[in-house]
Order: structure tokens, then sequence, then C-alpha cells
């Protein structure tokens, strides 16, 4: 058990559930167990995402805005909170400016996002495939340049909804932005020959994109050589970010995998490059205990693609996200156990048991100690606010706890004991959880906080977990 230590040191003591113990300095405590939920939760920056995509042509055509109720009904008919936005780039492939009617529609979508309570995960992009395989050249895509001066245009629009904007994949390079099928970043010929040239270009838009971004959101890579050739790391777990430099802003740090042909074939249709091919995906394992992975399945390749080695997988490798509408002909083998990658995918937290000071004075001091158990296959990504409430009928008091949820790994309890200053106005309080969005634009939005998967704890309103605890301040 992992044992996250701040402010107090731990209790120290084993109580029954809901049973009143005096402590030594003549105070008493109870502790509580809680009950585990089944549902599938619609959490934040978890689970299936639904692709969208839109484009805008030479004409000016091809924008499909986002619509909020659609984006609604992801969330209240299928637990859904997540969408990959693909913005396609067709018109400017070969302009230097992106014109004020197409930046205002990226901001428009933005807005519609926040409006139905969905994260977003970001691509720009330049071209699709044409007829034929494999596709013909050109592909369609925009030289290094000419790419750095679009995502400076693209910067402003990318921190004013960094709040909506879950995360930015690296696109831009190829088709689909997946870096591969490109007429600047490789070869057209034989796109597997990429030059010293090549990879500092690619590093340079890559280098621009974290530049864009707040210092706490992170982007993801297609594959995870590329950010190995970038950034001088070797592959196997020893070349994956480590505890000591997690989160720290560096590009490492801040630096994903999404693999969008998970499962497809033994390296996953070139995903995974090494010899033997397991030593990347010890590199990715070791990396996304601080980092994003997600991806999309592309094609069945039993018995790899069947659900046995497909969750152990997504457990192995901490996925947090995946795409529900492709592969369909993969996800259908797996039958009744989407219902579990839906509860498993991405981080899963659960209260285990409490204790906590019965009563107190104004001024006085509450200590409260969880245990709370992380059963997903991932930990939270990005920073979150951890608030202990003080409600009343009239009046309620937040205290912001100096802790980090993305430290709550996967498969281990953090056990998380706090000393608090009591509210001063005397009273009944009923004591409650909230893990809040870190953007204070989203922190009232009950739509961004955490649902702990527990029976009867969860307020829909507020977005507070309750404890079931009540704290008399005399």
């Amino acid at each position: 058990m992992k044992r996250l230590f701040a402010g107090i040191a731990l209790l120290g003591l084993v109580l029954p559930t809901q049973a009143a113990v005096a402590s030594s300095n003549g105070s008493k405590t109870t502790t509580r167990t809680y009950t585990s939920s089944t549902d599938v939760i619609a959490n934040p920056e978890r689970g299936f995402y639904h692709h969208t995509e839109t484009h805008y042509y030479a004409d000016g055509t091809g924008y499909v805005p986002l619509d909020v109720t659609t984006l609604r009904n992801f969330r209240t008919q299928e637990n859904i909170t997540q969408i990959l936005r693909v913005f396609y780039l067709e018109k400017f492939a070969g302009k230097d400016v992106l014109d004020k009617a197409y930046l205002d529609k990226v901001r428009a979508d933005f807005r519609t996002a926040r409006a139905a309570g969905v994260k977003t995960i970001v691509r720009f992009a330049y071209a699709l495939p044409g007829d034929g395989w494999p596709p013909p050249t050109p592909y369609g895509d925009a030289p290094v340049a000419r790419v750095l001066k679009h995502i400076a245009q693209l910067t402003p629009i990318l921190r004013e909804n960094a709040d909506v904007i879950e995360l930015v994949q690296q696109g831009f390079i190829g088709l689909w932005g997946e870096g591969y099928y490109t007429d600047y970043f490789s070869d057209p010929a034989d796109p597997s020959i990429v030059t010293d040239q090549n990879w500092a270009d690619r590093k340079a838009v890559t280098d621009a994109l974290l530049r864009a971004l707040p210092l706490d959101r992170m982007i993801q890579v297609r594959t995870p050589y590329m950010k190995q050739r970038m950034y001088g790391l070797p592959t196997g777990a020893a070349g994956g970010l480590d505890a000591a430099h997690a989160y720290d802003g560096s590009p490492v740090a801040r630096i994903g995998h999404h693999n969008d042909c998970f499962l497809a074939s033994p390296d996953d249709f070139g995903t995974y490059l090494s010899d033997p091919l397991e030593l990347d995906k010890d590199f990715v394992a070791q990396d996304t205990n601080y980092v994003p992975e997600g991806g999309e399945t592309c094609a069945v390749n039993s018995p790899r693609s069947d659900w046995p080695s497909a969750s152990e997988e997504m457990a192995r490798l901490h996925f947090s996200f995946l795409n529900t509408d492709y592969n369909q002909d993969v996800l259908s083998t797996w039958g009744d156990n989407v219902a579990t990658a839906k509860k498993q995918l991405g981080c899963r937290f659960e209260l285990v048991k409490g204790t906590f000071t019965d009563s107190t004075h104004p001024h006085g001091k509450v200590t409260v100690s969880l245990d709370i158990r992380n059963s997903g296959w991932a930990a939270p990504y990005n920073p979150r606010k951890v608030q202990l409430i003080f409600q009343s009928a009239k009046h309620t008091y937040k205290v912001t706890l100096p802790v980090d949820p993305r430290r709550w790994a996967p498969g281990t309890t953090t056990t998380l004991t706090q000393q608090v200053n009591a509210p001063v106005v005397p009273g009944r309080y009923r004591l409650l959880l909230k893990v809040a969005d870190a953007s204070p634009r989203l922190q009232g939005n009950p739509a961004y906080s955490v649902r702990f998967a527990n029976v009867g704890t969860w307020q829909p309103a507020t977005g507070y977990n309750d404890l079931g605890q009540v704290v008399t301040v005399r």
C-alpha cells in the first residue's frame, strides 16, 4: 500500500466500522467503511471516446461544427465524457496564414464542448489518403516552416481553451496527422526513410506544440520511437519516465503515447520498432505511469485482439481512453467485456475506509484519514484540486488539501491523512470530498469533478462525494 503523509502522521488505529473510539486527547473518532459500486461512471478524461473530425477545403467549405445536444447525449446516454476532435487544415497546406473565419470556428467548437460538459483530445492534420493503397503521393501535408507558423497562430486558442483540452496529439505531420505518409518529414517514396534533418524538423514541431500549451498540458506522439529518437531516450523500462521527474514540466514529462493500431499485429502495424518488440512495450509501460496512453483498435488479430490479451495489455500500458467507434469488428469480439473496459479505462477511485474526528470547538482541529483505492488501469494525467468540504444547513466551507491525485497509482490504495481547522461557526457539518478540475473556470461545474465509485456517496448537483460523516463544532 502506498501511503501519502501530509500535515500529520497516520492515526495508526484499526477501528471497527462506524465505531466511535476515544483518542488520546479525549476527542472521539469514527471509522466508516464504504461500499464499492459496479456502475459505469461518466468521469472526465477517461473511458471510451467518440471520434469527430471536421474539414476546411480551399473554398472554405467542409467545416461541421460540434453540436451541443449530441455531446450532452454522449455523456447522459453513454457515459462518454470526451471526444477526439481532428481539425483538418486542407485549405492551409499551401498557405501560411489561417484565416479569421476558420479560427473563429475552432473557438466556437471549444465553447460548445464546455457547454456540453465534455473534454477534447485535439489533433490538427492536413490530409487524408486518396484512392488506392498504398496512398498515392503527394500526400498533401505542409512543410515544417508553415507548420510552425500555423502552430503560432493556433497558440492563443489552445491556451484560451486549455480547460476543455485534455491533451493534444502531435498531429500536423503526414496523413491523418500520424507522422508516416508525409511529403516533408520523411522520404515520400519510402516513408520508412527518415533523415537526421527530418527528425530535427519533427522535433521542431513537437517543441513548438509543447510551447503552445500551458505547462500542465501534455501531448501524445504516435510511436514510442518518436519520443525516444527526438529526446535521446533508450527503449526499455530504463528509458521511461520515473517518479522523480514526473510532472516537472520538461518535454519528456509532457509527452505520452497514442496507439491507433492497438492489437492489430505483433508490432501494431509499426507502432513498436524495438528488437525484441517487448522493449518498446516496457518503455511505454513505465512511461505511462505518469503520461497518457490511449488510441484505437484497427484490425481483428486473434488471439491478441481477444479480450484476455487486450485487457492485459491495457492494464500493463495504463490505457486511459479508447475509440468506441473504431474498430467495431475488434470491439464486438469483446462482448460484455466492453462494460469492464468502460469501468477500467483510466482512473477509478473508490473510498475504502475513513476515520474522522467526531467533534471539536471553533478553531479546533479535525483529523480525516481516508483509504482511497484506484481500481482503474491508469492514474489521472492532468492536475486536479482536492477539497475537503464542511457542509451545514446554512454554511459551506472548503479546505484545499495539498495532495496530487496523479500520484494515486492504478492497483494501489493511498492513505490520505489530513488535519485541518474546523469551521469557526458552531454547527453540525457533513464532510464531503471534491476532486475538481484544476481550472478555476471549471471547478464549479460538477461535470468536470471526479465521482468516486461508491454506493450512495455522489452529489450530482455539486460534484461532491459524501463521506458519510458529521462533525459537530460546539
